[in-house]
């Protein structure tokens, strides 16, 4: 048995995702007992004292506080999660930063590009490791397409589409969340779905270079909701109807650049916060001259394949996430049993750990938070210009890219 190392674990809002990463933590020395981690967890800050508390009482941390500068100023802690609504992001990350603490944070990592930019600016200034909340791209069946894609078996790759379509504020009566309010929340859909959208697109095809891009407010008002007094879910009959001010759905036609493995290949991706029907459909297919393939996150633990061109096989066969698909393993022992959201969380603190001590994690950072923020924001000026938007490219992310020989032999 490897010797044990205990990490020092501190968080920031009690919330859902609060809750989800902690579990996640105490997952950790059960999925992964060779990594010899076992997270300590030691405080966690949240506005309201009951939450504090149930943070004590029920997820089994030390202790609870309502201001969030007592965890990065805890010694004993070494790493925070912080899960806060997106407009205190980019104050708690360049926090967190500041006072040395590697940090896991949930997406969007700012509200715009700027404060994205000046979360990542503040991580490598002190040297910090950083992971960013986009999950989707630990499923097991999204690292084998990656893999497909990487090594060729596609061909050429031609197109991309990927849709995220959401039911969340598909109720016209659901409450004015902070997520409707642009100084809170940033964008709408661009922000809260897209943004994983273009990550995973990034992660499996390669950086996108343009984009051009439509956006439209289905429901233009909707009811007041107190601050702290419910969530998005909430419905409210015959409220005060204040404006939303921000997009509930986006489209965008893009083009992915020279260094991407799916160099030159064109796609359109879209988001939507209110459709009827989908629930949590968030898919991309990838078509290539060889093959294609399509996943869908509803039902995140397949794939449909297809490859070449002849045979009684033409066509989409559905394969089941198994041994040898990214860490499905270590989640179920055979195809057929299915790994769920809350395990990708688990992936994700397992790589967040690992490039903490310093080990090869190839993981979202806040390097590929900036590149999706920046596709995000290219796609918000472009739906006000009706132009097409270049996009400014990140280094230093875990994007799809080209090996240099491969470029130039």
């Amino acid at each position: 048995m490897n010797e044990i190392r205990e990490i020092g674990v501190g968080l920031i809002s009690v919330g859902w995702m609060g809750k989800l990463h902690s579990r996640a933590y105490a997952s950790l020395p059960v999925v992964y007992p060779e990594l010899g981690i076992r997270p300590r967890l030691v405080q966690a800050a949240d506005t309201s004292e009951e939450r504090a508390q149930y943070a004590v009482d029920v997820l089994g941390y030390e202790s609870g506080t309502t201001d969030y500068h007592e965890v990065l100023a805890n010694p004993e802690i070494e790493v925070v999660s912080i899960c806060a609504p997106n407009f205190l992001h980019a104050e708690m990350g360049r926090a967190a930063a500041a006072a040395g603490k590697a940090f896991w944070i949930e997406k969007p990592v700012g509200r715009s590009a700027e404060e994205t930019a000046s979360v990542a600016a503040a991580a490598d200034d002190a040297g910090v490791p950083t992971a960013v909340g986009f999950n989707y791209r630990n499923a097991p069946a999204i690292e084998y397409a990656r893999e497909l894609v990487a090594t060729g078996k596609l061909g050429r790759i031609t197109n991309v589409r990927g849709a995220f379509f959401a039911d969340y504020s598909a109720e016209p009566n659901g409450a004015l969340s902070w997520r409707f309010i642009r100084n809170l929340a940033g964008s709408g859909v661009l922000g809260d779905l897209m943004g994983h959208l273009a990550d995973l697109s990034h992660y499996v095809v390669g950086p996108i270079s343009e984009v051009t891009a439509a956006t439209s407010t289905v429901y233009t008002e909707r009811p007041k909701l107190p601050m702290g007094s419910g969530t998005h879910f909430a419905v409210i009959e015959d409220g005060e109807m204040l404006p939303v001010e921000n997009e509930d759905y986006a489209a965008m036609l893009v083009r992915f650049g020279d260094d991407a493995v799916g160099a030159g290949a064109i796609g359109t991706l879209e988001a939507s916060r209110v459709t009827v029907g989908p629930r949590a459909s968030y898919g991309i297919e990838v078509y290539g001259t060889e093959g294609s393939l399509r996943w869908d996150f509803e039902r995140m633990n397949e794939l449909q394949l297809a490859l070449g061109h002849t045979g009684p096989h033409v066509g989409y066969t559905r394969v089941m996430a198994a041994a040898g698909f990214g860490d499905f393993e270590k989640f179920q022992p055979g195809a057929g049993t299915s790994m769920g959201y809350d395990d990708l969380k688990v992936i994700e603190a397992k790589k967040f750990l690992q490039a903490y001590l310093g080990g090869d994690s190839a993981h979202a950072d806040v390097h590929d938070a900036l590149a999706a923020n920046r596709v995000v924001y290219a796609a918000e000026a472009s739906a006000a210009s009706g132009g097409w938007e270049s996009v400014e490219q990140v280094p230093g992310t875990s994007a799809a890219r080209r090996r240099e020989e491969a470029r130039h032999g």
